[in-house]
């Protein structure tokens, strides 16, 4: 088990907060950059922003009620290890479908970028609709299997399989999304040659839109399957880096585009402007 439970749980809420405060600043700094301008495709982002913030938030509140009903309301009748391991507790239960939710809402996110920068394709929206749906099943089963395990149940016993197919699924569709825009945007522009500043924007969109969160999720899964409460550390902290990375897209993509003048945006050569990665950018950029 490496770390116990107790120490995982308190590990996690200090990064989880962490990366809360992050979330906090980056969701109110890219309302204002969304809200400043106008156009339909704000009318999405500002939403799905909005859902994601929700849910760290909510998140975060039920890892706090937890930590206390541990350590400070049930302290003298229950231990902390024996707390955190109910996983039929109501909080637990309500904190899993929080995860199970934000996820979903993550990847649906993923994939449609990557749909969008590949020319809306069908050969990346079928797959990729495919994966999603078998994702959220295979997550709700697993809230299932947890509100139905008893006293003596763990984590690596309970809904294994299930569990280990919604990690696995949910890396796959990170890394294949995330390589289909690095190809993607690298086939459209390796002809065009205006120095290393002219790729580093694109490289910042594709780490801060897929290598921080697949890395999350590989932590969870390697952790997972060597039978590590650090599980529950980076878990938590996977809920408010999903909103980061969404925001981080967001307004990178907003100066990249945004922070040229229009005389600039003029005198660029056509195979920038009508690329499908402008297409991709003024979608964010200009919503």
């Amino acid at each position: 088990m490496g770390i116990p439970l107790d120490e995982a749980s308190l590990l996690a809420l200090f990064l989880e907060t962490l990366f809360y405060g992050v979330f906090l600043t980056l969701y109110c700094l890219t309302l204002f950059v969304l809200l400043k301008n106008t156009g339909t495709n704000r009318q999405l982002l500002i939403p799905i922003a909005t859902v994601l913030f929700c849910m760290a938030t909510g998140h975060l509140i039920v890892d706090f009620v937890r930590i206390l009903e541990a350590f400070v309301f049930n302290a003298g009748k229950i231990t902390a290890n024996a707390y955190y391991s109910d996983l039929a507790a109501p909080l637990e239960y309500a904190k899993t479908i929080l995860y199970v939710t934000q996820t979903v809402l993550a990847d649906c996110v993923l994939v449609w970028r990557c749909y969008i920068l590949n020319h809306r394709s069908l050969f990346i929206a079928v797959p990729g609709i495919i994966v999603l749906c078998t994702n959220a099943v295979t997550g709700y089963i697993i809230v299932w299997s947890l509100s139905q395990a008893n006293s003596s149940s763990t984590v690596f016993t309970t809904g294994h399989s299930w569990i280990t197919t919604f990690f696995t699924l949910t890396m796959i569709t990170s890394v294949t999304c995330t390589s289909l825009i690095a190809w993607r945007i690298y086939h459209t522009r390796r002809f065009i040659s205006d120095g290393f500043t002219f790729y580093l924007p694109i490289l910042i969109v594709i780490v801060e839109s897929g290598a921080i969160y697949a890395t999350g999720v590989l932590s969870i899964l390697l952790a997972y399957l060597s039978g590590s409460n650090g599980q529950y550390t980076v878990l938590d902290a996977v809920s408010p880096i999903m909103g980061v990375v969404f925001c981080l897209t967001i307004l990178q993509v907003h100066f990249q585009v945004g922070g040229k003048s229009k005389n600039t945006r003029t005198h660029e050569p056509r195979g920038i402007t009508d690329s499908p990665e402008s297409e991709f950018y003024a979608m964010w950029a200009r919503a």
